[in-house]
């Protein structure tokens, strides 16, 4: 009996192992963010703010019309307080700032917003640790809640150092 329950359980992790399906960019991104309930229209406009000007152009400068002063965050390598945040991006990073272009540039799956909450996961493409000339896809996460129209506090997947 325990060899029966042994085989299918050594054949599943064989079949797993090999059966991701990639992750891929929505079609239409920019309707990812938009939704007919004016709270949550309103926080998904803000977050797409923040993708497109602060975190893909680093215009750092307008984070006080995005992000609220006190910005919890959860990020291991960044302060909180909308200060910690700038400084973590322009000082430790060094982003340097570029036009804001139309559309945001980054592959996004899906976004989500329920209550106070709008979750962005994005297409991430990494090195295949087994086989660096091969890469795979995942999913990188960011989510914000939002305080009067602010992102004030945010979640994402990153590690000590990354």
């Amino acid at each position: 009996m325990v060899a029966a329950l042994a085989l299918p359980a050594s054949s599943f992790a064989v079949v797993s192992a090999h059966a991701q399906e990639a992750v891929v960019k929505a079609p239409d991104v920019e309707a990812l963010f938009t939704s007919p309930d004016p709270k949550l229209n309103a926080n998904k406009q803000v977050t797409y703010k923040i993708i497109r000007d602060l975190l893909e152009a680093g215009h750092w400068d307008k984070a006080d019309q995005y992000l609220t002063e006190r910005y919890l965050q959860h990020n291991p390598n960044a302060a909180s307080g909308r200060d910690g945040v700038i400084k973590f991006f322009t000082e430790v990073l060094k982003v340097e700032k570029k036009p804001i272009p139309d559309k945001i540039g980054s592959p996004v799956a899906f976004v989500t917003a329920e209550g106070d909450l709008v979750t962005v996961g994005f297409v991430h493409e990494v090195k295949d640790p087994k086989d660096p000339a091969r890469t795979y896809t995942t999913t990188w996460f960011d989510t914000w809640r939002f305080v009067d129209g602010k992102a004030d506090e945010h979640w994402d997947s990153a590690l000590k150092g990354q």
